[in-house]
């Protein structure tokens, strides 16, 4: 384990010099530099934060003139913050900026015919703003050294993805946004929770788990036709895992439900199991590149007696 330290000095000057070059005043705060995670990531992370501070300076903040004007103050604020979030590290870049403009990104994504102005119609602003990942997808205007080549958040994304970490943006438009990056904090070894469902078993990290609650059939509600709990007060997802993983389960109908309570961010969801065997000191074994279509699997495992359970990444499934 290192400190994050080491990638990000190098970002004070690097903000300083795209001042210069984009002709905008900007200051980069930063915290939590003495946060560590494990040396593999820390080797890979330097480009996609790179990345995402320079899209910040670009597309995010506005010019001096148009800050005056929206009455913010002229010196832009970039931010970059990491800290460590149970199991993960969360490394924040945000800016005080122009926001993502969604009505942009769907105009120039059906320019480019990458969705059809139909799509377009029933996107949520979520769906939008993934469309910022798509390969080759830029809102520049002109292309410059800083932006615009179309080599953009799609490698930010892939690289993250690479190291089991995922990407999230929250934007408000005229204030500013947020890049979400989740990493795990080491890559070897997590503590997991083995689960029956159905004939085999998986390992779901312990990071990811809220609590586990036994369910009775008949306190499972629908709700816009999907089911869900209200778990005191809050009403969470179910999702049943033999549905998704495609395995007959072994539990009747009627039975009281298993239900592993998983957390991401502030979304929450009930994963339902079979059986619950018990907490265990997992070794991650990568499926390597023919297995990697499959997102909701994050790797295997090789346990005691020779069997081997397959990891089921929680983040994936809600």
């Amino acid at each position: 384990m290192v400190p994050i330290e080491s990638v990000v000095t190098k970002f004070p000057r690097m903000i300083r010099d795209l001042s210069k070059k984009l002709n905008k005043k900007m200051e980069l705060y930063m915290s939590g530099e003495e946060t560590e995670l494990d040396r593999t990531v820390v080797d890979e992370i330097g480009d996609p934060l790179m990345h995402l501070l320079r899209n910040s300076a670009d597309h995010g903040l506005e010019s001096a003139e148009l800050r005056k004007e929206r009455g913010k103050p002229e010196v832009g604020s970039i931010f970059l913050d990491a800290y460590q979030d149970g199991n993960n590290v969360v490394i924040e870049v945000r800016d005080d900026g122009n926001g993502i403009d969604t009505e942009g990104v769907k105009n120039k994504a059906i320019d480019r015919g990458i969705i059809t102005p139909e799509q377009a119609e029933s996107m949520n602003e979520k769906e939008i703003i993934d469309l910022l990942f798509h390969a080759g997808f830029s809102t520049a205007k002109v292309v410059s050294d800083v932006s615009g080549r179309g080599v953009g958040l799609d490698v930010v994304k892939s690289k993250i993805e690479a190291l089991s970490g995922e990407v999230e943006v929250k934007s408000k438009l005229g204030e500013g946004s947020t890049w979400i990056i989740r990493l795990p904090l080491t890559l070897a070894i997590i503590q997991a929770l083995m689960v029956d469902i159905g004939n085999e078993k998986y390992a779901i990290s312990l990071g990811s788990i809220q609590t586990i609650e036994d369910i009775s059939i008949s306190d499972v509600k629908l709700v816009q036709n999907k089911e869900v709990i209200n778990l005191r007060g809050t009403v969470i997802p179910l999702i049943r895992l033999n549905e998704i993983l495609d395995i007959p389960s072994k539990k009747d109908s009627q039975d009281n439900l298993i239900v592993v309570i998983v957390k991401k961010g502030d979304k929450q969801a009930g994963l339902v199991v079979d059986e619950l065997i018990g907490q265990q000191e997992i070794v991650i074994k990568s499926m390597g590149k023919y297995i990697n279509k499959c997102k909701i699997i994050s790797g295997a495992t090789i346990l005691g007696d020779g069997e081997v359970a397959l990891i089921l990444d929680a983040n994936a499934v809600i």
